[in-house]
């Protein structure tokens, strides 16, 4: 297969097949023969696309970051500063619900020595959102302590959730209540963080309807 008859749907199913197997059977059951399978295409299709299992796995945690960082984008600054750092929460609950195998592999294995700073800039855009909540009086700390913070609430209700010990409606609710939590100990008015988190669920609702036609969001 020469670089001019590649498809990018091939490359693009062999890493979701990839990040599937991993998360479902575990590393053992990562074959070219069963990738080739669960895809419909040959063995030689692997190091066509990847040169190797190797580089495969290295690129199912780079599209689990690329695809974050897609849905960390769709939140746009507003004048409600705490409100853009909720709303970048649920976008990472989101991605999680939607990318699910991909998810569990951004985390599941150690960097790549040769790209160590995979992923960063997903972090980077959450700790620029709190640096402005910090600017507008809303917020007092660090921007990376404050940030960190919001991930590990972010991570651990993702990580219950996939694991089946909630519900998506379970999840949402938990992110609200440890985000006003969250947001008061940092410093927030509890009403305004209370009306925050509301204002950003509404806008999450309604980025699920137009980009996401697939994922219910519970009210």
């Amino acid at each position: 297969m020469s670089p001019k008859t590649a498809d990018p749907r091939v490359r693009t199913a062999l890493i979701e097949a990839a990040a599937r197997v991993l998360t479902e059977e575990g590393p053992d059951a990562l074959t070219t023969r069963r990738l080739a399978a669960e895809v419909g295409t040959s063995t030689m299709a692997v190091y066509t696309y990847f040169d190797g299992m190797d580089a495969l796995r290295v690129e199912v945690r780079r599209e689990g970051f690329a695809r974050l960082a897609r849905f960390l984008e769709v939140v746009e600054g507003s004048d409600d500063t705490v409100a853009d750092v909720a709303a970048l929460g649920g976008a990472y609950l989101l991605n999680a619900v939607v990318n699910r195998h991909l998810y569990s592999q951004m985390f599941g294995t150690p960097p790549d020595e040769h790209d160590p700073e995979v992923g960063h800039d997903t972090l980077e855009r959450l700790v620029d959102a709190v640096a402005r909540a910090i600017s507008t009086g809303r917020f007092k700390g660090d921007p990376w302590d404050l940030a960190t913070q919001c991930w590990a609430m972010a991570h651990g209700i993702v990580t219950l959730h996939l694991a089946g010990l909630l519900t998506l409606p379970e999840a949402i609710q938990t992110f609200a209540a440890m985000g006003r939590n969250l947001f008061v100990g940092f410093g927030d008015d509890p009403s305004a963080a209370e009306t925050s988190i509301a204002a950003a669920h509404e806008r999450l609702q309604a980025t699920a309807e137009e980009t996401l036609a697939s994922v219910e969001i519970p009210a």
